[in-house]
Order: C-alpha cells, then sequence, then structure tokens
C-alpha cells in the first residue's frame, strides 16, 4: 500500500507531490517572485464547504463584534484585497472576533476572522491591510488543505485514490480522519516555508491594491520586538505563524522587485474605528474564550491511531498478470504504454498521469477511500513545486548531480518521508527509458493496509520541461517474481513524446 499522490484535477502531479509549494502567479509584475500551487486532495469548491462547516463551529465558541462600522470598514479592506488577489475565485469573508490577542486568521475558502487586538495594534490602514492580505494569501495557496492532504496521506498510505477514481475524495471522511473542521490546528498551523511564501504572495497582493507591503514588514517586526515583553498577546499568532528567517528584509526585497504601488487612499479612519473598539467592555484572550467551550484541537482522542484500514485483504487470489499486453495513451498524448491486459487502467482527470491495476489490487479502506496494494502507477513530479529539500541530510539515494539526479532523488525523499515504512534497497543508475537515460530504485516495508511486506520499484525519466515521468509498480514481496517479465516488457513499451508537455 504505497503512499502517493492521488492524481486528480485539484492534484496535478506536475505541481505537486509529496511536497509542499509555491502559488499561482501570473506575470502581471514584472520581477516578482513567481510561486506555485502545492498537492491537494480537494477541489476550491471543497475549500469552501470546509471553511463554511468550520465557521459555523467557530461561531458558536468565538465572540463576534456586530459593531456595523467596525465591520463595514474591515470588510472595506478585505474587498480591496480580494479584488487584486490571485487564485481561485473564493468568496472571502471578513469578521472581527472580541479577543485581545494580536491574531488573525483564515479558514479554508476565504473564512476570515480578524482579531480586535490586532486592529487595535496597527498604526496604520496599510499595516492592518498587510496581515489580511498575508492570511488571505494562506487561502490562495490553499495551504491549510495542503495541510490536511498531507495529513491525511500520511494516515491513510500511498495508494489512496479517493480522488483518482473520478474525483471523488470525500470531504467530510478526509477532514474528520485528520481532526474534524472548526478550529482544526491542521488548517491553521504551518510551516516557516508556508509563512514565507504568504508574504510573497500577501506583499503582491498589497502592491495591486494600493498599499505599501513594507507596512506588513514593519508591523512583523513590531510584533517581533514585542513579543520578549509581553508573550501573551502575540502566543497565538507566533504559535501558528512560525517567522521565516530574515522576514522583513524578505518582503522589502520583494517589495523593490515589485516596483512599489500607485498609492491610494485609506478606505475609512483606522483611528476612529479604534476609538470604537475602546469603548467596548475589555475583551478576553483567545484561551479565555476558548475556556467557555470545546478546546480548539485535534477531534480524536489521544489513543486514537487508526488509519482506517479494513480487514486485510487475501492478495493470494490476485491473478498473475497476462502475458498479453494492451495499449494506453495518455489523454494529453504525452506518452503510451503496454500492460497486462486482466489489469484495469484509470486514467487521471489530468490527462496525464494513470493507475493500472488487477482486480483485487485495491483495497477499500473503512473510510471509503481506496488504496492500491498490487499494479502500476505512473505519473508526473515537478521537482520546483517540491519542499522535500528541507531537512535534507545524510547521502543521497542517487549520485549523479544532473537534473534527472537532483529531481529523481528530490522524488525519492518524498516518497519515503510520506512512507515511513518503506526502505531503500537499492538503486540503478544504468537505466535507459524509451532512448533516454533514467534512474530506478527498489524499496520494501510492511504494508499498513495489508500487514505484509510490499515492494515498490520506482523509475524516473526526465522530460524536456525539467520535470519527470515517473512509474511505480508495487506489489506483496512475496509475489513480485509473477510481476518481474511483465515489468520488462511494459517498461520497454513505453514512448514518451515530450514536446506534449509544451500542451500541457
Amino acid at each position: 500500500m504505497t503512499k502517493t499522490i492521488p492524481i486528480t484535477r485539484s492534484l496535478r502531479m506536475t505541481r505537486v507531490p509529496l511536497l509542499f509549494l509555491l502559488i499561482l502567479v501570473s506575470p502581471h509584475l514584472l520581477g516578482q517572485t513567481k510561486v506555485k500551487p502545492g498537492f491537494n486532495l480537494f477541489s476550491p469548491a471543497q475549500d469552501v464547504e470546509i471553511g463554511e462547516k468550520s465557521a459555523e463551529e467557530i461561531e458558536q465558541k468565538l465572540p463576534i463584534i456586530e459593531e456595523p462600522s467596525v465591520q463595514d470598514y474591515i470588510g472595506q479592506i478585505g474587498r480591496r484585497l480580494g479584488e487584486v488577489i490571485q487564485g481561485p475565485d473564493f468568496p472571502y469573508q471578513f469578521k472581527v472576533t472580541n479577543l485581545s490577542d494580536i491574531n488573525a486568521f483564515a479558514l479554508p475558502g476565504g473564512f476570515m476572522y480578524i482579531n480586535r487586538g490586532l486592529i487595535e495594534a496597527a498604526s496604520t490602514e496599510a499595516e492592518l491591510a498587510g496581515v489580511m492580505a498575508h492570511e488571505m494569501a494562506h487561502v490562495a495557496l490553499r495551504h491549510g488543505t495542503n495541510q490536511a492532504s498531507k495529513a491525511y496521506l500520511a494516515q491513510a498510505g500511498f495508494g489512496i485514490l479517493g480522488g483518482l477514481f473520478g474525483g471523488n475524495t470525500s470531504t467530510g471522511q478526509v477532514v474528520e480522519a485528520v481532526g474534524g473542521f472548526g478550529l482544526n490546528a491542521v488548517f491553521l498551523k504551518f510551516s516557516r516555508s508556508a509563512e514565507e511564501q504568504a508574504d510573497i504572495v500577501g506583499a503582491q497582493t498589497l502592491v495591486k491594491a494600493g498599499y505599501d507591503p513594507v507596512a506588513m514588514a514593519d508591523f512583523f517586526e513590531m510584533m517581533r520586538a514585542q513579543s520578549g515583553r509581553d508573550p501573551g498577546k502575540f502566543e497565538q499568532f507566533f504559535s501558528t505563524h512560525p517567522a521565516p528567517a530574515n522576514r522583513a528584509r524578505r518582503i522589502e526585497e520583494e517589495a523593490r522587485l515589485l516596483g512599489g504601488p500607485r498609492p491610494v487612499s485609506p478606505v475609512g479612519d483606522l483611528e476612529k474605528i479604534q476609538r470604537e473598539l475602546g469603548r467596548l467592555p475589555e475583551a478576553p484572550s483567545m484561551q479565555e474564550a476558548m475556556q467557555k467551550g470545546d478546546e480548539p484541537s485535534d477531534t480524536r482522542s489521544k489513543g486514537d491511531t487508526s488509519t482506517g484500514v479494513g480487514q486485510a485483504p487475501d492478495l493470494g487470489q490476485i491473478e498473475p498478470p497476462s502475458s498479453q499486453l494492451k495499449l494506453f495513451e495518455s489523454r494529453n498524448g504525452v506518452f503510451r504504454i503496454r500492460y497486462p491486459e486482466n489489469w484495469t487502467p484509470t486514467p487521471a482527470d489530468d490527462g496525464f498521469g494513470v493507475t493500472i491495476v488487477p482486480d483485487g489490487g485495491v483495497v477499500a479502506l473503512d473510510s471509503g477511500e481506496r488504496s492500491v496494494v498490487y499494479g502500476m502507477i505512473v505519473g508526473d513530479f515537478d521537482p520546483s513545486a517540491s519542499q522535500s529539500d528541507e531537512g535534507r541530510s545524510g547521502q543521497e539515494p542517487f549520485s549523479r548531480n544532473d537534473q534527472l539526479g537532483q529531481a529523481s532523488n528530490s522524488f525519492l525523499r518524498g516518497l519515503t518521508t510520506n512512507n515511513s515504512y518503506l526502505k531503500l534497497l537499492r538503486t540503478s543508475e544504468d537505466i535507459i527509458l524509451d532512448g533516454a537515460e533514467a534512474l530506478s530504485a527498489t524499496l520494501e516495508g510492511r504494508s499498513p493496509v495489508t500487514d505484509q511486506q510490499e515492494t515498490v520499484v520506482v523509475f524516473t525519466r526526465a522530460l524536456l520541461n525539467d520535470q519527470l515521468i515517473f512509474l511505480i509498480f508495487v506489489a506483496p514481496t512475496r509475489q513480485y517474481s509473477e510481476l518481474l517479465n511483465p515489468l520488462r516488457r511494459i517498461l520497454s513499451s513505453l514512448s514518451v513524446y515530450d514536446q506534449a508537455m509544451n500542451n500541457r
């Protein structure tokens, strides 16, 4: 049961896998940093569904300020930013919470909450807009559901096919498996690299909206400087938003790349809004507010380590691969490959990848998802969208340092990180696939789905666009020998049409 990335319309292996990201940016502003989206099991519509359900739970626990002037002011800033931020067309909504913490957070799909303490601490509207733009960037980059996707795959295993088979990933099943809706840390707590991406996209959004992005850097620097004197007010923000290295300098650098904004008038009077807030009773902290309800934590019991795996299948009933092969051609025309005629191909929604398995090669989990335990997966991998270099240490699987070697090492790091039961046995660097150099690696481990020893063989070949096409073959170790002859014929049948990648 090996853990790979389901190939869906919202999760294209070209943009993804196994790692993190950088977002969707058009060349609207020359010189700006370009970022790509990260791997995601969910569609943008599912982001909105998750946000709506989480917002319903949150608003039962957190006090919302109903003052029309305050809500209107924040809403106007949000709409100005929302008109220019890139990414999916989310229905951004903005509410002010009566909390003293200097913090803001945004749920998937664009449901955003700005604490009263943050508004009172801002010196200018640009500083307030800077924090809001940063949070909206997390939404546009879809960091929350990216986190949930990775958490789910870490539990459920490599061959999860909920999205692969017609894009039928169940929102509720996946979300409940990783902690449920509401103030779930998986949607709200990000890595330093995600924070840096939100800073970059936030700065780009500010410039297009007419705000100076340096104001965002100034506010974050103020928070950092004051956090030592009054840690309680900043604890929530820095616990979920770990500061990237040289944060202020990186934002200022992006501001220089962007050439500065065309300034616009403030949408309102920040000082007037602060005076209105000052007339309200003292606001509680987040911790005090949450003591009146459930704690914002993982809703699973601490002793629950279930992966949603059902009864172990009888893999001995799987029919050996046929010696007769049939032809599969990817819908986008990038590759053709032959496969045993008693296996069934399921093309990916994005038109590139395919999963091909025999009867019994997919196991239904208790969660309702399906996992590959016998068969093959073909997909493409974009190393520029990978985060697997974070925490990199030790000797690399492949010794060559060219594009193929570096990208293949990145792919394997992600694969073994997300499938910790797999251990590398051997590699080969003298493979030829369709006339081009390729690499291979063999891994083994006890599958948490079948509770049997599993063998996984990976082949990688470079494409013209610096991406990889990969082939993964997986089977129980005791049955792997019956795959060897068909595997050789499958590999020799592969035809890759690199130029077709330009049409994707």
